[in-house]
């Protein structure tokens, strides 16, 4: 019993798979192994040779037959040191795009193909390598500036709050930090930006200024209270004693009615108008009644 439960896990005799031909699926499934002639990409592809013109040069190249023409430029960019960009494959009296297939457009062993350059297209390339290139440049400086300006938003903040506190704010930093500050305007206005590097130049203009007009605000409650405490310093000078002064218009007054009073005692002529008006003027406090 036992030697017929053996023989039928190896081998049933109507010549079915070994177990070393068999593989489990993900499923669990028990299937036999798939072998090299069962797989579709073990199919070999034909290669073929083809003739590319360039010039007064003639390269042979051999390819998958399948292949693009696209892959057909960058094995040419090798021989011809010219970029798979800047190249164009006429076939037939007939352009062909990259994403065009060789087997497709009916290339075969030994057909000639035409290479030229792409002058308008090498210059886009260009231009698009030059765009990229400043692009990059503007994004790395807007990212220096931007820690710059962080640096001295944290100085700009200490100051503030110092002049909130009721501290005194050195108008020597509120001026270095505003001339730092003007150099940063002057570096972001000559950065070269487009999109949303554009954005993002704007938004650190309108940053930088903001920091600007508070150290202004700052220099100018510093400049004021400077020119109290100036005033303030004038009178404590001029009146040490603390006391108000005195009104010395009534001295001016009592000196003037003093001289007068002598001019008048030596001038018997004065003496007499003077009596002469008193005698004139009669005050009586008797208020004339009426009927």
């Amino acid at each position: 019993m036992f030697s017929s439960e053996s023989n039928r896990s190896v081998d049933d005799g109507s010549g079915g798979p070994d177990s070393a031909d068999l593989e489990i699926r993900p499923g669990g499934m028990l299937v036999q192994k798939r072998t090299d002639e069962t797989n579709p990409s073990a199919v070999s592809i034909p290669t073929i040779k083809v003739r590319v013109k360039h010039g007064s040069s003639c390269h042979e190249i051999q390819i998958n037959s399948q292949a693009s023409f696209g892959e057909l430029k960058k094995m040419l960019a090798e021989r011809t040191k010219l970029h798979h960009l800047d190249q164009k494959l006429i076939y037939k009296k007939k352009e062909r795009d990259s994403k065009e297939y060789l087997d497709v457009a009916r290339v075969k062993q030994g057909s000639k193909i035409v290479l030229v350059e792409d002058i308008l297209g090498r210059e886009k390339r260009c231009l698009e390598l030059l765009r990229n290139s400043n692009a990059e440049k503007s994004s790395k400086s807007l990212a220096e500036i931007n820690l710059e300006v962080d640096k001295l938003a944290g100085q700009v903040t200490a100051l503030e709050t110092t002049a909130s506190t009721g501290g005194k704010v050195s108008e020597t930093d509120v001026e270095n930090l505003t001339e730092l500050l003007m150099m940063k305007l002057i570096k972001l206005d000559g950065i070269v930006a487009a999109g949303h590097l554009k954005l993002q130049r704007r938004v650190q203009v309108t940053r930088v200024q903001k920091y600007i007009e508070i150290l202004d605000m700052l220099k100018h409650q510093s400049s004021k209270s400077s020119s109290n405490g100036a005033k303030l310093r004038l009178q404590q000078q001029e009146n040490p004693t603390g006391h108000m002064p005195k009104d010395s218009k009534p001295m001016q007054k009592q000196r003037v009615h003093w001289k007068l009073e002598n001019s008048v005692r030596k001038n018997p002529v004065m003496q007499q108008q003077q009596q002469k008006n008193s005698e004139s003027v009669v005050v009586t406090t008797k208020w004339e009644t009426f009927d």
